[in-house]
């Protein structure tokens, strides 16, 4: 039994199939149990758990093989991550109660870097979930391809494409969801001691919004990249070190 969290979204959905389509046991982790109807159906168990809810969560991930770990991204968090850091807290808390044989944590590329920036939320899971005394691998993934359908209706309707990913002559490396998952299911079903990282990113996959090599017919040319605005205080660069 594979406790997993998000599962109603890309990633999670993916780690689940993966696991029931090899023919082991998922616990759906739902907030909504309208959500994990469809997962009952396929033969998940269903717990109903917020992310914020110890009690829930521990009883979540007791008696499992294994346990599937995210956080919800928050892209306007307020100074000092305070809505990650409850959540953070509560998971910790939990998979420190039900002690699980294994944790696997999606986490990012640019997680270990130390400026605070949009990815340290994930920089912070990471060591708290690394003092936990389950053995646990980060998959720190790069960003998700599937995150540039969020461009279309800014590009069409506006002729502009406001980025997080900034500075935006910077490459980044790209990833699939499905490839996330696939990886994920897989090394939920290793063993392994300790704390470990593991990286993921596309094959010659990455997106540079401005470079030397596009034609002047490229997206670069017939759409205007924008930076998401500053906010004082908040630093919004992709950062990998």
């Amino acid at each position: 039994m594979y406790a997993i969290i998000g599962i109603t979204g890309q990633v999670g959905g993916v780690v689940a199939r993966t696991l029931l389509d090899t023919g082991l046991s998922v616990r759906a982790v739902v907030r909504d149990a309208t959500k994990g109807v469809a997962w009952k159906e396929r033969g998940s168990e269903v717990a109903l758990a917020d992310m914020n809810d110890t009690s829930a969560l521990t009883a979540a991930f007791t008696r499992v093989n294994g346990v599937f770990v995210l956080i919800p991204p928050i892209f306007d968090p307020r100074p000092g991550f305070p809505e990650a850091k409850a959540i953070i807290a509560a998971v910790t808390t939990a998979i420190e109660a039900a002690k699980p044989p294994k944790v696997v944590c999606l986490s990012t590329i640019g997680a270990q870097a130390t400026q605070p920036n949009l990815l340290h939320q994930l920089g912070l899971l990471e060591q708290a979930l690394g003092a936990a005394p389950s053995p646990v691998s980060f998959l720190r993934a790069a960003w998700f391809m599937e995150n540039a359908a969020w461009d279309v209706a800014p590009a069409r309707d506006l002729g502009v494409v406001p980025s997080f990913l900034q500075p935006l002559d910077k490459p980044v490396p790209m990833v699939a969801t499905a490839d996330i998952g696939h990886l994920a299911a897989a090394l939920l079903q290793e063993t392994w001691t300790g704390r470990r990282i593991v990286e993921l990113e596309g094959r010659d996959a990455s997106l540079r919004i401005k470079s030397p090599q596009l034609s002047p017919k490229s997206l670069a040319d017939r759409y205007a990249w924008k930076p998401f605005p500053a906010i004082p205080g908040r630093d919004y660069s992709l950062r990998r070190a």
